[in-house]
């Protein structure tokens, strides 16, 4: 496992908004977020049960949530393009929600595909 910087320490002990503020920055500024993948992507559940698709703003922090169910995956990034125009409609369609920003000792921010797609695209107008 890579040992983060520690200005991402400062981030993973954000609360889960402030995270979710940091993501959007962040992905809109890089242009690609990350998932973990083997075989597939990792998937997680809320707690009614819904799946829930994890994403992060750098592959450090989706490196530190690879474990105990998820330790064979791998951080693998998805295009700003991709993620706004196939993987959140797809999500929407399969009723999975986007996983904002997952840390090891907390979920995400779980929120529907069209508000972290309106999130997104109001950052990326400001570029």
């Amino acid at each position: 496992m890579t040992k983060i910087p520690k200005s991402f320490e400062a981030v993973l002990r954000l609360q889960g908004p402030k995270r979710f503020e940091h993501f959007v920055k962040v992905v809109a500024d890089r242009e690609q977020a990350w998932g973990l993948f083997q075989d597939g992507w990792a998937l997680a559940a809320d707690d009614e049960g819904f799946s829930v698709f994890p994403l992060w703003p750098a592959a450090e922090y989706a490196e530190l949530c690879a474990r105990d169910e998820w330790r064979n995956y791998a951080p693998k990034p998805v295009s700003v393009e991709v993620l706004m125009g196939e993987l959140l409609p797809r999500l929407e369609r399969e009723k999975v929600l986007p996983g904002v920003f997952y840390t090891p000792e907390n979920k995400g921010v779980t929120i529907r595909s069209e508000e972290l797609a309106a999130a997104l695209e109001a950052e990326l107008s400001k570029y």
